[in-house]
């Protein structure tokens, strides 16, 4: 049976940013096999301009937003001016008849102007979050993560948090081998969780420690299954306990604790997508010791039971 590409539309505009632009592309056509049809569409009827100096034409209007089953707003101006009513009214009549909605770096702007953020928590580049916070107030403003997924809208960061906003989409659209190979092809991680930090305090250099603080990441990814606990990995790094916590930090912008529970539901998603593996022993494969602290795990992060996840990726 042939597939149906799920409907893609990726609103341009003039001015923007091509890379902003490339972003859902990137994600959702190099999966190459039929499953998504990505239309860039525009107000203008005529070339579009870019911050790099060369001009695009959309090869479709608005009127794909009619048909589309996923809306993305890739940015936005940086003055953050208000969008035009017609893109306004296009996007609430996309949403109302249950399309999802994206919106990334400071696309988050529009939507928030359209209304689909009233009550709901969101999130934009760090350095607009505030402005965001003042001018919409019925919206939960979080600047601190990557990404934010409150089922029919979608928000996320700068650039990276795009990237990664859409792989976890793609993750939940057609599982996490696809998204993983992806990945892969575009050379970034696979999977970090939206409530990783956006800003990370410096970079790290390149030193003999950084090798065996990525070699113990890499040891315990291999090893999910087993207690881990910090001082030993802090010894097997040949750091103090301390320098280690704060090492990781500044490595992934998240806690060990936290680094490690998503490790363990991307193993366990891997196994229930993957395999007809009992419900017990993929929790004990994935490091959750039993299948009551799956549950409370998958409940909390996907809002979904492992059984109902397995049946809903297989359907």
């Amino acid at each position: 049976m042939p597939i149906i590409p799920i409907q893609v539309a990726v609103i341009a505009f003039d001015g923007i940013t091509p890379f902003h632009l490339s972003v859902p592309s990137l994600v959702f056509e190099a999966a190459r096999d039929g499953r998504f049809a990505v239309r860039v569409c525009a107000v203008e009827g005529a070339s579009l301009s870019t911050s790099a100096g060369f001009s695009i034409v959309a090869g479709h209007g608005l009127a794909a937003l009619d048909t589309a089953e996923l809306v993305v707003m890739p940015s936005w101006h940086d003055d953050c001016r208000p969008a035009p009513a017609v893109l306004l009214d296009a996007l609430r009549r996309a949403h109302g008849r249950g399309a999802r909605v994206m919106g990334l770096c400071l696309g988050a702007f529009v939507l928030a102007e359209a209304g689909l953020l009233d009550g709901k928590t969101a999130t934009t580049h760090w350095a607009y979050a505030g402005q965001l916070a003042q001018r919409f107030p019925r919206v939960q403003v979080d600047s601190d993560v990557l990404y934010v997924d409150q089922g029919d809208v979608l928000t996320a960061a700068g650039v990276a948090a795009g990237l990664d906003c859409c792989l976890h989409l793609l993750r939940q659209l057609c599982g996490a081998a696809l998204a993983n190979a992806v990945a892969r092809q575009l050379v970034i991680a696979p999977h970090r969780q939206g409530g990783q930090a956006q800003f990370i305090e410096r970079p790290l250099p390149v030193s003999r420690s950084d090798g065996r603080f990525a070699e113990v990441l890499a040891w315990v990814a291999a090893r999910l299954e087993q207690a881990h606990g910090i001082d030993n990995l802090a010894a097997r790094a040949a750091m103090s306990r301390r320098h280690f916590t704060r090492h990781f930090r500044q490595a992934t912008g998240t806690s060990f604790k936290q680094w490690l529970l998503a490790q363990r539901l991307a193993q366990a998603r891997r196994l229930l997508e993957s395999s007809d593996a009992a419900i017990e022993l993929v929790a004990q494969q994935a490091g959750f010791g039993s299948a009551l602290s799956l549950r409370q795990h998958f409940k909390a992060t996907l809002q979904l039971s492992p059984s109902a996840y397995r049946k809903g990726y297989r359907n």
